[in-house]
């Protein structure tokens, strides 16, 4: 991927082009805005509180999922953990990193209503991509780490429950003191997802064993 060999050619990845300051409905927050050097996406990070120079920063790295962070499909679980994230950043202090460019794991959308129309048909998330002939997933998180260290981060506590996250920022410079889990937000549309999740890319959502 080409962001990750630009990080090994210490190339730089992106640069801020804006700042202002947000209210939401969990409270207020600095939204930087970013540019990736390679493509030209733009990327956020809300903040919340004084986080410069801190240790141990509560951290939250969200993929896009338009349909699940804007349309709240019932699909995926992405918009519960969006909100949960905002929420618990706004309460104690800390960044969440929005990237763009990551819609589906990867796959851009119109490939993941394509994976969608076959988890119809009886195939699981994983399968689905399978049979497109597409990754499973494909997300790189060099940028996320980029944006972290631009704003002065060097150790988080990462809200998440993907473990491949915990190395790749590690493996990007970024020290992660802690995982914050998130609760399992299931739906009657989303269990067989996230047990898939689970049971076949390694996630460590509790509760769903019970559900």
């Amino acid at each position: 991927m080409t962001s990750e060999k630009n990080i090994k050619e210490n190339k730089i990845l992106i640069k801020k082009i804006s700042a202002a300051r947000i209210p939401t409905s969990w409270g207020e927050f600095v939204c930087h805005v970013y540019e990736s050097t390679d493509n030209g996406v733009e990327h956020l990070a809300f903040v919340s509180g004084e986080i410069n120079k801190t240790d141990d920063i509560l951290v939250r790295v969200h993929s896009e999922c338009i349909t699940g962070d804007i349309f709240q499909s019932q699909k995926c679980d992405c918009g519960a953990q969006l909100h949960d994230a905002m929420k618990r950043i706004a309460d104690e202090g800390g960044i969440l990193v929005y990237l763009r460019g990551h819609e589906g794991r990867g796959i851009g959308i119109g490939h993941k209503i394509d994976a969608y129309r076959l988890q119809e048909q009886g195939l699981d998330t994983v399968q689905a991509n399978e049979a497109l002939g597409l990754p499973v997933d494909s997300r790189e998180y060099g940028i996320g780490a980029e944006i972290l260290k631009d704003l002065g981060v060097t150790s988080i506590r990462l809200i998440t429950n993907n473990p491949t996250k915990l190395f790749a920022f590690e493996n990007h410079g970024v020290l992660v003191s802690d995982r914050i889990g998130i609760p399992a937000y299931s739906t009657p549309e989303n269990i067989s997802y996230l047990r898939t999740k689970n049971e076949k890319m390694g996630h460590l959502i509790e509760g769903l064993e019970s559900t």
